[in-house]
């Protein structure tokens, strides 16, 4: 029984190497670990869609009125231009599914110009969405796909081809504080197309054009960056962490 306890971290290190994938660890107040099964993912009966078969529930950031994204046969397009998307509702601790598929564009020496999108946590803290298949690790940003921008670049590099459908399975804890002094970081785990990128990192900052942190929920954004991303089957369950 003995051997089989100390052989358990060398088990998770070997599962980890593979396939990206660890053993689940039980919950526990403070973490966004254990969430999520990368093996098992689908849709827990309270979530709330938030782009389906049926329609969307995201509205303009900034202006009021129809939006130029263009939805049809449940996908979601990104417009040409910077308008984003947000969600009606703001949001504290969640679990967040998304699909998208990123459009490659040939004439660019700019990598961040190609397939660009994110998913801003709180309107704070993006993951980046980039057409970034085939960058070299020793070439990788933090600024390239799966990364919290500008900050870490994801734990394994697993972007598929411009054109393919991927996942970001993210469970996000928010920061707390005292009044208006921070008491704890926000915290993320992310999975990108079922394996682990982001293990219940520590955000210490707000990302790139992300909003100043704060103690009060807002809503989570879908960002429009002049190229044609596309989502479909993205939904949202709140949890507390």
């Amino acid at each position: 029984m003995q051997y089989f306890i100390n052989s358990l971290p060398l088990l998770a290190a070997f599962l980890m190497s593979v396939h990206g994938v660890v053993p689940q660890e039980k919950p526990y107040s403070g973490s966004t670990r254990g969430v999520i099964d990368p093996r098992k993912i689908s849709r827990p009966a309270d979530a709330v869609s938030l782009v389906g078969a049926m329609g969307y529930e995201l509205i303009p950031e900034k202006e009021a009125g129809p939006t130029r994204w263009v939805f049809e046969k449940g996908v979601l397009t990104a417009p040409k231009g910077w308008e984003s998307l947000v969600t009606k509702e703001a949001y504290q601790d969640f679990r967040l599914h998304v699909e998208f598929s990123v459009n490659d564009v040939k004439d660019t020496t700019d990598p961040e110009r190609n397939g660009n999108s994110g998913i801003y946590i709180q309107q704070r803290y993006e993951i980046q969405i980039l057409n970034s298949f085939g960058v070299a690790e020793k070439d990788y940003k933090p600024s390239y796909g799966g990364s919290l921008y500008q900050l870490k670049k994801p734990d394994r590099l697993v972007n598929k081809k411009a054109g393919e459908w991927q996942s970001y399975d993210i469970v996000f804890r928010a920061a707390r504080f005292d009044g208006e002094k921070k008491t704890e970081n926000a915290r993320v785990t992310v999975y990108q197309n079922q394996q682990l990128i982001h293990d219940d990192f520590p955000i210490p900052r707000k990302t790139g054009a992300g909003q100043k942190e704060g103690p009060e929920p807002k809503p989570i954004l879908f960002q429009g960056h002049n190229n044609p991303v596309r989502f479909r089957n993205v939904w949202i369950q709140k949890l507390t962490l």
